[in-house]
């Protein structure tokens, strides 16, 4: 009696010290997973600074090289090019290798194409710097996929809104820093060794994040869902590890593989599941990317024309509108509390009210109604953009997640590519034409979103199962 007496108490402190240990734990992760967050915010901030000191320098640069419009148009365009065609591949890549190994050699590489960019005095040297940068500058892709590793689905479309918001900061600030630095002697090449070294310094940073709290954080939420859900197998919970260390069941099937052909393996097997059950979000986010980039496409031509507006002012706008763009992230979480983290149909409104403010703005009159309907579509476009990544990852599932967020650059890439033949062709007609344009094609996006259900979380990964 006095044994089993014993025999409880000690149970029962065992597990006492066990509950207590498990909690500090637990915390420590929590403290541990938000430290990393911010880690990653930084990254996409100093990507995107880095970037945006640069970009708005090269078609100047391209025509002090003295090569004609159309052979800078050609150069201009293989970024857009190489980007459509490497951003599924890289992104798969993440998923087999890992995302720090895939992110760290997209930071590096592409830190070697602005070093290229730096010391690049003929053309030849120009397009030969933008073939790297064109291939690995994935880092913002390789990123939203491993928060999308680290996070419930219920915090996902918060935790891109707030990386959105700390990535446009950096876009923010990056031209002005690049607009005094090529006032220097030199300056082009200047600023692009400068953003060669923030590069560097963002390899830094990725390299001392802290993976481990990261990974063990992955494996106790891998563990405890395996004990709520016990009929899941093994291999679905060990895909969130898949964040810090590469993707041990499929290595575990196919050792003798080699990382790229696990990479050609993983995208044979995502085919059926990109082209089935994602086509109609891939259809909108093309559409509504073609939209909003017609709009974009003769901004500074179509208010001269129209109303007579200088350049400079409208700069004004633009970066009034870019910097409410930004802080539109952070407003994601509360629309989604209040639509009951009901992304498929934040998404439709959001839409709806591009739609409406583009035709809003093809029939302005006055400067008024183009500044309000300007600050309504840098509220609208932002919240859509997080929310279509989210239902990406929700119907591709976590096991694909650098896949799927690769195909959705490639699409936005292809819209790249053709909003700018639709823009000429409607320019002729009136300067109202672009927007008039991406009004409609928002339109069918529009429909075809109310006329598709909303995509379950399970669907993508019950699918990739079967096959």
């Amino acid at each position: 009696m006095a044994l089993g007496l014993h025999g409880g108490h000690g149970a029962s402190g065992q597990g006492l010290v066990l509950e207590t240990s498990a909690t500090a734990t637990a915390a420590s992760g929590a403290v541990g997973s938000r430290r990393f967050l911010l880690c990653l915010y930084l990254v996409g901030f100093l990507d995107l600074f880095g970037v945006s000191m640069v970009v708005p320098l090269l078609s100047l640069h391209v025509k002090s090289l003295g090569v004609s419009p159309i052979v800078a148009g050609v150069v201009g365009s293989s970024y857009g090019i190489l980007q459509f065609f490497s951003s599924t591949f890289v992104g798969c890549w993440s998923d087999v290798v890992g995302r720090r190994s895939s992110l760290l050699a997209c930071i590096l590489l592409s830190a070697l194409g602005y070093l290229l960019l730096g010391v690049s005095t003929n053309v030849f040297l120009f397009t030969l710097a933008r073939v790297p940068a064109g291939i690995f500058k994935h880092t913002l892709s390789i990123s939203r996929a491993l928060l999308s590793d680290l996070v419930t689905e219920k915090e996902r479309p918060l935790v891109l809104g707030q990386f959105n918001t700390a990535s446009g900061v950096g876009f923010i600030l990056g031209p002005v820093v690049g607009g005094y630095l090529t006032e220097l002697d030199g300056g082009f090449y200047v600023t692009a060794l400068i953003c060669c070294s923030v590069f560097l310094l963002n390899a830094g940073l990725v390299w001392v994040l802290p993976w481990r709290e990261t990974t063990l954080k992955s494996a106790e939420d891998a563990w405890s869902s395996d004990e709520k859900h016990a009929t899941v197998p093994r291999e679905s919970a060990g895909t969130r590890q898949g964040a810090a260390t590469p993707t041990k069941a499929r290595r575990s099937e196919k050792k003798v593989q080699k990382p790229w052909l696990e990479v050609m393996s993983a995208l044979k097997d995502m085919k059926s599941l990109l082209f089935s059950a994602l086509w109609d979000i891939f259809l909108v986010r093309l559409l509504m990317g073609v939209a909003v980039m017609l709009y974009y496409s003769n901004f500074v031509l179509a208010l001269d024309e129209r109303f007579g507006v200088r350049p400079k002012t409208t700069g004004y706008l633009i970066s009034y509108t870019s910097a409410l763009g930004t802080l539109a992230g952070f407003a994601v979480g509360p629309i989604l509390r209040l639509y009951k983290h009901n992304s498929h149909m934040v998404l439709l409104h959001s839409s709806a009210l591009t739609c409406s403010l583009l035709l809003l703005y093809s029939v302005a009159g006055t400067m008024h109604v183009v500044v309000l309907s300007s600050t309504l579509l840098s509220f609208s476009t932002s919240v859509g953009r997080t929310c279509i990544t989210d239902l990406q990852l929700s119907a591709g599932g976590a096991q694909a997640s650098g896949t799927v967020i690769g195909v959705g650059q490639s699409v936005t890439a292809a819209a790249r590519v053709i909003a700018p033949l639709l823009s000429g062709v409607a320019q002729e007609l009136s300067p109202c034409g672009p927007p008039s344009l991406g009004a409609a094609l928002a339109l069918v996006a529009v429909l075809i979103m109310s006329r598709n259900k909303p995509h379950s979380s399970g669907h993508g990964n019950e699918k990739l199962k079967r096959e």
